[in-house]
C-alpha cells in the first residue's frame, strides 16, 4: 500500500541511486563481499548486484506491480497500471508473453491466483482487486470510479484473459485474497478500519459478498483488529491478516466464519518501547513455512513451523535505514492465547548492503517470496530485489542482491518448479522474478545454498524440449501455444491520497 507517484517521478530514482554515499551496514548484520556492476545489452541500464546473483533476461513494456503463479499450468499472471499479462513460465529464464489484457487500473497491488476444477475441466483465473479506478476496452461499461469491488479474470485459455464476473464490496479491495488457491471458493479482502469484506466465489460467474450480521439491515463487513492490507493462507488452514495495528493470525477451517487466534500485540501496534519500528505504518504482508509442523512452546524454526515472516511497509519514510523493514516473528501458540506472536528480527535496506542506496526516494521493503532454502527474496521499491538469508530467524542477513539504476521493484518470487504434466510440484527453483514498476519484468538466477548449481538457472526449469514439443506431447496445455502480443496503452496515474 503505498502512494503511486508517476512514472517521471520514479525514474529519479536512477539519478537518486548514482550519487547516494554507500550506506554502511549495521548492528550484527553483514553483507556479501563483493558486487558486480555491469551495463546489460539492450537495457540501457546499470546492474549493480552480488557475485551469486545473475540477470538471465528483461522483459519490459508492463507498468508492473504484482503477479502470481497457477498451480495447474506453468502460467504466471501479472498485474500493472496498464494491463493484465499471461506468461507461459515453461522455460523459466525466458517468460514468454502469450496473453494481454488490457487494463487501466489502480492498484490490485497483489495479483492472486486461484483455481477450480469444473465439469468441462480446470478453471483458471485471477483475481483484481479495485482500490480506486478501473477501466478495461473489452469491459467498458462497467468502468469503475472509487474502487470497492473484486474483478474475477479468466485464463484458463491464457492467450485471451477476460474479465469473467465482478463482486462489490463494503471494505477496501486494495487486495484480495483466495483461501484456498488450489479450490477458490471463498476470498478475503484487505479491509479497512477493524473491518474486512470475505466474497463467496463457489459461483465464478455471480460472486457475492457475505454478510457477517445477516439479522441486520444492509451487508455487513467482518471485524478484525489488524484490518488493512493482506491475507496470506498457510498449509495448516490458518490465515494471516495484516495491516495497520500489525499481524493476526485466524483459523479458517470455515471461511466463510474465520475464528480469531492470535495477534502481534503491541509490538505490531508500534506501541512496544522494547521493540521501537516495529511498525511505524503497516505489517505488509506474510508467510509462515512449514506450517503443519506447528509445535506450540518450541524453539523458534522453520522446522517447528512456528515463525512467521513479515514485511512492514513505510513508504512515507524515505530514509533507508527506517522506511520498511523485513521481519521475522515466533508464533508461541495458537490456542486463543493474546498476544502470542513475538519480535526476534528485522532488516532495514541499510542493514543489507553497502551499495548506493536511493536518496529521498521510496526504499521500504515490500512484497516478499520465501524459498524452502531459507533464502527469501524481497523487493524494496528503489532498493532493487535484496535476498535475506534468513536459515537463523534471529539473526537475519544479505544472502545477495540486484539493484538497478533506474528501478521501482514492488514485487519478487521465486519461480516454482513444475513437473511433467505442468503441475507445481511443491518445490521451488533458483529462478527469481522481480516486477518492476519502471523496468517490467526481470528474470535472476541466484546460486542458492547446497544446491551446487551456482548462479545459472536449474535444469528443471529450462527444459531441452520447445514449447511446441512439449504441447504436441500434452505437457503444456495447448492454449499457451501462439504468437506473444504486444501492446502499448496510455495510462493516466493519479495520486491515492491516505484516508
Amino acid at each position: 500500500m503505498r502512494l503511486l507517484a508517476s512514472l517521471a517521478a520514479t525514474l529519479t530514482l536512477g539519478a537518486a541511486v548514482g550519487v547516494a554515499a554507500p550506506a554502511s551496514a549495521h548492528g550484527d548484520h553483514t553483507a556479501p563481499h563483493g558486487n558486480q556492476t555491469a551495463l546489460v545489452p539492450g537495457t540501457g541500464s546499470t546492474l549493480l548486484s552480488s557475485p551469486n546473483v545473475t540477470h538471465l533476461s528483461a522483459n519490459p513494456s508492463q507498468v508492473g506491480i504484482s503477479g502470481c503463479f497457477m498451480r495447474t499450468a506453468p502460467v504466471l499472471v501479472t498485474s500493472g497500471a496498464d494491463s493484465v499479462r499471461v506468461w507461459d513460465v515453461t522455460d523459466a529464464a525466458h517468460p514468454a508473453l502469450v496473453g494481454v489484457l488490457p487494463n487501466v487500473l489502480f492498484e490490485n497491488e497483489a495479483m492472486n491466483c486461484g483455481e477450480r476444477r469444473t465439469a468441462d475441466g480446470i478453471a483458471r483465473f485471477a483475481l483484481i482487486g479495485v482500490d480506486s479506478v478501473q477501466s478495461s476496452p473489452g469491459d467498458i461499461q462497467h468502468s469503475n470510479v472509487g474502487g470497492g469491488e473484486m474483478i474475477v479474470v479468466d485464463v484458463t485459455d491464457p492467450t485471451n484473459p477476460v474479465i469473467r464476473s465482478r463482486a462489490p464490496g463494503t471494505t477496501s479491495t486494495h487486495t484480495v485474497a483466495c483461501v484456498t488457491s488450489a479450490n477458490c471458493r471463498y476470498v478475503y479482502s484487505a479491509g479497512e478500519g477493524n473491518h474486512f469484506s470475505i466474497f463467496d466465489l463457489r459461483d465464478l460467474d455471480h460472486p457475492q459478498e457475505v454478510d457477517a450480521k445477516p439479522g441486520e439491515e444492509g451487508v455487513q463487513p467482518f471485524w478484525s483488529p489488524t484490518a488493512g492490507h493482506k491475507w496470506n493462507f498457510d498449509a495448516a488452514g490458518y490465515g494471516t491478516h495484516t495491516g495497520w495495528n500489525g499481524a493476526s493470525i485466524w483459523s479458517t477451517d470455515n471461511p466463510a466464519k474465520p475464528h480469531l487466534v492470535t495477534t502481534t500485540g503491541l509490538a505490531g501496534k508500534g506501541k512496544d518501547p522494547a521493540y521501537p519500528g516495529w511498525n511505524n505504518f503497516i505489517e505488509h504482508n506474510s508467510f509462515r513455512p512449514n506450517a503443519r509442523a506447528f509445535k506450540a512452546g518450541a524453539s523458534p524454526s522453520f522446522a517447528h513451523g512456528n515463525v512467521l515472516l513479515t514485511t512492514e511497509e513505510d513508504y512515507e519514510q524515505t530514509d533507508c535505514t527506517q522506511a520498511g523493514s523485513f521481519q521475522t516473528w515466533w508464533v508461541k501458540r495458537l490456542d486463543g492465547t493474546p498476544s502470542a506472536i513475538v519480535p526476534l528480527d528485522k532488516v532495514e535496506l541499510s542493514d543489507l548492503g553497502d551499495f548506493p542506496l536511493p536518496q529521498g526516494a521510496f526504499c521500504s521493503s515490500h512484497w516478499f517470496d520465501f524459498h524452502p532454502s531459507g533464502i527469501v527474496a524481497v523487493g524494496f521499491y528503489g532498493g532493487g530485489t535484496q535476498f535475506v538469508d534468513a536459515r537463523d530467524p534471529r539473526h537475519l542477513k544479505s544472502y545477495g542482491y540486484a539493484v538497478w539504476g533506474s528501478s521501482e521493484v514492488w514485487d519478487t518470487m521465486w519461480v516454482p518448479v513444475y513437473d511433467a504434466q505442468g503441475h507445481q510440484t511443491g518445490a521451488k527453483s533458483n529462478v527469481a522474478y522481480a516486477i518492476d514498476l519502471v523496468r517490467g519484468l526481470d528474470v535472476y538466477a541466484v546460486d542458492l545454498p547446497g544446491d551446487g548449481i551456482g548462479a545459472r538457472p536449474a535444469t528443471s526449469v529450462v527444459p531441452d524440449s520447445t514449447l511446441v514439443d512439449r504441447a504436441q506431447d500434452g505437457v503444456v496445455p495447448i492454449g499457451l501455444v501462439g504468437a506473444a502480443m504486444a501492446l502499448t496503452i496510455g495510462v493516466r496515474r493519479r495520486q491515492r491520497t491516505r484516508a
